[in-house]
């Protein structure tokens, strides 16, 4: 430690001066380095947003364009929105409700079929 301050003292105006801005220099290049890191990262979390709301947009898009809505056949009601039912079940329910109400199917709308489990009542 003594080493160091009898260096300090024996330097002179110039050399302290060249010291000075090396240090100087070390500092700001060091928070340059960091500034720089800190733009990458911040640059990174953009992409990853941008590319989350890309895949958004994608995916609401699709979903739309899925499930057109397709004109009614002459003669049906439309379609029928079917929850844990098969398509035999769904269509032999249909012609059950038909029969018991005395009508013909075609005159019927049914807007959903759904099973009623045990647990649910």
């Amino acid at each position: 430690m003594e080493n160091m301050v009898l260096l300090a003292a024996k330097m002179s105006i110039g050399e302290a001066g060249i010291t000075a801005i090396f240090g100087y220099l070390v500092v700001f290049v060091g928070l340059a380095l960091l500034m720089g890191v800190i733009y990458l990262i911040g640059a990174i979390f953009q992409a990853n947003v941008k590319k989350k709301e890309a895949v958004t947009a994608v995916q609401a898009s699709a979903a739309e364009s899925i499930v057109p809505e397709k004109p009614a056949a002459p003669g049906s009601a439309g379609h029928v929105k079917r929850f844990d039912v098969p398509d035999k079940e769904a269509a032999m329910i249909m012609a059950v409700v038909a029969y018991q109400m005395k009508k013909p199917l075609n005159e019927l709308r049914f807007i959903s079929i759904k099973e009623v489990k045990e647990d649910e009542v």
